[in-house]
């Protein structure tokens, strides 16, 4: 078998002639045009003009393009990775959070500790005796006792100061000689979509303690329906900021934190499914501030109350609307009174069983849901409130002045 050259007959004698010149012409093009660029740049003869800035940092470099239009642009590139410098700065600051349970063993005649689940927690705050962790609520549900483990692997048992269900937030204290650094409380009102974040926790326990994961704000202002009582109805909504950043079973309670380093949201939840991927969701540090303060101060988020029994319209058969409320056929919605405790806001102002609200201030009512964002979001202790409510048929307005919640 031979060759597939040899079916190409005979070479020419000046078939590589071409290649020696070729060579030298582009080497000489190349050489003139070097030569050149400086001239043509100070005469202004190019589109742009191209420019290396120098920088203080070693490890930067600025390149800024210029064009005839005079829009410029700087790119930085940082050999150095931002987020290698955040994760240094903070990453003590975030500690795992354990959920101590008594199981008791042969009865009444002892027990023993269990944990009851892993989380995360932020040490955001230190006096002179005490610092303080925020966490979230659903990571100490139910704990008999909670211990806080640090960095440095060093655990230590935490007072609880105080929790709040609905927001998913709980304060933690300890001696502060176990703390050397806390983290800085950001802006979440300010942030942008697209914005570069770092979430740091314990996915899965202890043993991934300070895990980071990269990623953006990927929404603001999100609503996410929360069921308490596993009814198959909200009894809340959350109020949360999305990340695609990865959180996990585990980095409850820990940091989201932007490029300055600050705290700007308490991971809380994920969306887990097959089909999704990358539905992170933190609570926003601005929602959380004052709620922290008043976890801190009183051991419980202080609320508006009414003092009532209710539930959704809609959960009533809506034979009973029209023939046991005498409900009007265009109410579509609102909340019915099922109880109204004695001495209470709602005892003073007059409601009944069975009155059924469909407005309080300007906001139409529709379910509980409704009623309860309105009173817990947009009320206070001590302001008074008109409510418009069906009795017997018939649409009255009353006016109630709402008290505090007890702790």
């Amino acid at each position: 078998m031979g060759y597939y050259d040899d079916h190409l007959g005979p070479k020419k004698k000046n078939e590589r002639g071409w290649l020696l010149p070729t060579v030298v012409g582009l080497f000489l093009g190349a050489v003139l045009i070097l030569l050149a660029l400086p001239a043509l740049v100070q005469a202004n003869l190019l589109p742009y003009d191209l420019t290396v800035e120098e920088n203080e940092d070693e490890n930067v470099q600025l390149d800024q393009v210029q064009s005839d239009e005079g829009n410029s642009k700087n790119v930085k590139v940082d050999i150095n990775s931002q987020i290698t410098d955040v994760v240094n700065n903070v990453s003590d600051t975030v500690v795992g959070v354990v959920n101590i349970k008594q199981q008791s063993i042969f009865g009444e005649q002892g027990s023993n500790q269990q944990q009851g689940g892993v989380g995360s927690g932020v040490v955001y705050k230190k006096t002179g005796e005490h610092a303080y962790i925020v966490t979230n609520y659903h990571v100490i549900q139910g704990a008999d006792s909670v211990e806080v483990v640090f960095a440095n692997e060093e655990q230590v048992e935490a007072e609880l100061i105080g929790g709040d269900l609905y927001t998913d937030l709980a304060v933690l204290r300890v001696e502060a000689k176990y703390v050397d650094q806390v983290i800085e409380l950001g802006s979440s009102d300010n942030l942008k979509v697209g914005e570069p974040v770092v979430a740091i926790g314990n996915p899965l326990g202890l043993q991934f303690a300070g895990s980071v994961t990269q990623g953006i704000i990927s929404g603001k202002d999100r609503l996410i329906p929360q069921d308490f009582d596993g009814n198959g109805q909200a009894d809340w909504q959350a109020e949360v900021m999305q990340t695609d950043a990865a959180i996990n079973p585990g980095n409850s309670g820990g940091a989201l934190v932007n490029m300055d380093g600050q705290l700007i949201g308490i991971n809380s939840m994920k969306y887990a499914s097959a089909k999704l991927e990358g539905l992170g969701f933190a609570i926003p540090i601005d929602l959380a501030k004052p709620l922290i303060e008043d976890l801190e101060e009183d051991g419980t988020v202080t609320r508006a109350y009414m003092g009532v029994e209710i539930f959704s319209l809609t959960d009533v058969p809506q034979y009973h609307w029209q023939k046991t409320l005498n409900l009007p056929d265009d109410v579509n919605g609102g909340v019915i009174i099922d109880g109204v405790q004695r001495m209470s806001p709602a005892d003073q102002a007059g409601f009944q069983q069975y009155d059924v609200i469909v407005k309080m201030g300007d906001t139409e009512i529709t379910n509980v849901l409704e009623l309860r964002q309105y009173l817990f979001n947009e009320t206070g202790p001590g302001e008074e409130v008109k409510i418009s409510f069906y009795r017997d048929g018939e649409l009255q307005e009353t006016t109630i002045t709402l008290a505090a919640q007890d702790s």
